[in-house]
């Protein structure tokens, strides 16, 4: 049986990440960046797809493990019936190529170790040419060049899978270090891994140390941005969604994406949580990357990007890897970016709205593209697009997305009143009527007393917790409070919420096969409205059953499953982490982030 995803931890370089089971086994890294095909990818297939494990030899037990504190330096540590040690892993903030490097410490006793170092390129496929050098391995297959170096000798007498044993002591240690290089770079030099792994602690905590928030939930916020950074890729500031590709939604299951881009869904969401925690030049790095990938014409953006701002992201199968737990197929590339999905111009304008807002410093090249994108709007409003979820079936007219266009028109508002830009006010104050009256009386069914999926449907849809987020109606709104009411009674269950109905209509849509799992980020969307709505007790009970689904070192996944109590979806996610502190910072201060992108002009005319 493969790990459950929950006992993965992550470490990274912000440039790519590994995931690291707490059997002491990397099962999941890609080289040189997130998008590159990975060396191992035994999390995705089999042990011969890639792994690289150190744990002791025979029965031994897990004590525990941890990151050290405001870091992304892991430590684990077993132990035997003779002694206990511990792994001390991390990925050094990248200078000229990515190492992991790997520290094996005597804690008591003399514990016999084992490791075994399968690299295995282009997601698994690949069986490199491998070579030793006294105590450096060295792998080469075509433009992959991956150096081991370690304190102990490798044996190649099998040399499918290098391994080696050794024997450590109460107060001693032996350090390995992985190193990737392109095919046609010289061989790197060997590294003091000891130096190289206070270094990185060093520089996490310096980062952790620029968080503004000092409440309650500290530790939890804190883990969360720095997952969040380190699933940034510094070069360009571009966030991926995740770090893997293809962890199921359902358990055996086909519903399995890949994950390792860029997001504009996200963008709102992602600068509200680094802003208000005192991230500004990380925001603004973002910023910068959003308006990059999004330049050009706007019949032609994209709902998300590769991670330097691509816009070709081809989907593919990879036939020869058997999926995790037997969930196939597995998927690389993406094709939901094709999609047209009306909400994006939405979230990029709040996007930029957010962050004039909070004092970035502006772009002169931004408001240009904001009035081109609403010339844009105003034609394909009315268009019928494939939502915020990316449905994979008939384009329709979905309720969150005229309401994202509605917020798009709001803030092409705002910056003419607010920051005295230049632009046709009068014309976008009256599409943004227009936009409201349409969705107050098409997305709305009174027999329900709740706005629905899409035009003309019973159906529910858990984005819809996000027009009070927006300002599109307020929370004690009694729409809204019906909205929140039917979500509650339909979608949610122990506090956790699902995406959208699971009956008939829903199927019809996306053919939603019985079993996907409440998708987090959504439950802390109900959180945030029922704080709005003065809940505030309510909301932090919420709250606080979601930390509680945090595995033991703080990481969440993009859904849960009730039916088996296991994370699931691409891992970690960032969404989920990105939504954790909105919600904190939400509870510690009422006009924190989400009050913040709430304070708007109510939708209906009776509100002007």
């Amino acid at each position: 049986m493969p790990l459950r995803i929950e006992d993965y931890a992550l470490i990274g370089d912000t440039q790519t990440a590994a995931l690291i089971g707490n059997n002491g086994s990397v099962d999941w890294l890609c080289l040189p960046r997130f998008d590159s095909g990975s060396c191992f990818a035994e999390l995705l297939g089999e042990p011969s797809n890639g792994y690289w494990s150190i744990a002791p030899t025979g029965d031994h037990r897990l004590l525990g493990r941890r990151y050290r504190p405001d870091s992304l330096v892991l430590e684990t540590e077993f132990g035997t019936d003779d002694g206990a040690v511990r792994i001390t892993d991390c990925m050094p903030v990248r200078d000229e190529h990515p190492d992991l490097v790997r520290r094996v410490e005597g804690l008591r006793g003399r514990v016999r170790m084992r490791s075994e170092a399968l690299v295995r390129p282009d997601y698994g496929d690949i069986v490199p040419w491998t070579r030793k050098y006294g105590r450096r391995l060295h792998y080469v297959a075509g433009p992959d060049t991956l150096y081991l170096d370690s304190d102990v000798e490798f044996d190649l007498g099998d040399h499918s899978c290098p391994r080696t044993e050794f024997t450590v002591g109460e107060g001693e240690h032996v350090d390995f270090r992985l190193a990737w290089v392109s095919s046609r770079a010289p061989a790197p030099e060997r590294v003091d891994v000891g130096r190289a792994i206070e270094r990185t602690d060093a520089w996490w905590r310096e980062w952790a140390e620029r968080c503004h928030y000092r409440g309650p939930y500290r530790d939890q916020v804190v883990r969360s941005l720095i997952t969040l950074k380190a699933l940034t890729f510094s070069p360009s500031g571009g966030t991926v969604a995740a770090p893997t590709t293809s962890l199921p939604e359902h358990l055996g299951g086909v519903r399995n994406w890949d994950y390792r881009f860029c997001w504009i869904r996200d963008a709102t969401f992602t600068l509200l949580a680094l802003m208000n925690s005192g991230y500004d030049e990380e925001a603004a790095e973002w910023r910068e990357w959003v308006l990059r990938a999004v330049a050009g014409e706007p019949a032609q953006m994209r709902i998300m990007y590769g991670i330097e701002g691509e816009r070709r992201l081809p989907e593919m199968e990879l036939d020869w890897l058997a999926g995790y737990a037997g969930s196939r197929p597995v998927r690389i590339g993406n094709q939901a970016s094709r999609h047209w999905q009306l909400d994006v111009y939405g979230e990029l304008m709040d996007a930029l709205h957010q962050a004039r807002l909070t004092g970035i410093p502006p772009d002169e090249s931004a408001w240009e593209l904001q009035r081109a994108l609403m010339e844009f709007l105003e034609k394909h409003w009315r268009d019928p697009d494939h939502g915020i979820w990316e449905v994979r079936g008939p384009p329709r007219q979905f309720t969150h997305s005229k309401m994202m266009a509605w917020t798009a028109a709001d803030r092409a508002v705002k910056a003419v009143e607010e920051f005295g830009l230049e632009g046709p006010v009068d014309r976008w104050r009256r599409l943004r009527q227009e936009i409201s009256d349409d969705v107050c009386e098409k997305g709305f069914d009174s027999r329900r007393g709740a706005f629905t999926q899409y035009y003309g449907s019973s159906s529910l849809d858990a984005s819809l917790l996000l027009m009070s987020t927006v300002g599109f109606l307020p929370a004690d709104d009694e729409r809204m409070t019906g909205t929140v009411k039917a979500i509650r009674a339909e979608l949610e269950q122990d506090g956790f919420v699902q995406r959208y109905s699971m009956g008939s209509q829903s199927r019809e849509v996306d053919a939603l096969p019985p079993g996907e799992g409440a998708f987090l980020p959504c439950s802390f969307w109900l959180a945030d409205n029922l704080i709005m709505q003065g809940r505030v007790d309510e909301g932090r009970e919420l709250f606080e059953r979601m930390l509680d689904l945090c595995n033991d070192v703080g990481l969440l996944s993009e859904e849960y499953s009730l039916s088996t109590g296991r994370l699931l979806g691409n891992y970690p996610q960032a969404l989920s982490h990105i939504a954790l502190v909105n919600t904190a910072i939400h509870l510690q201060h009422p006009d924190g982030p989400i009050e913040q992108r709430a304070e708007s002009r109510p939708a209906d005319s009776e509100w002007e």
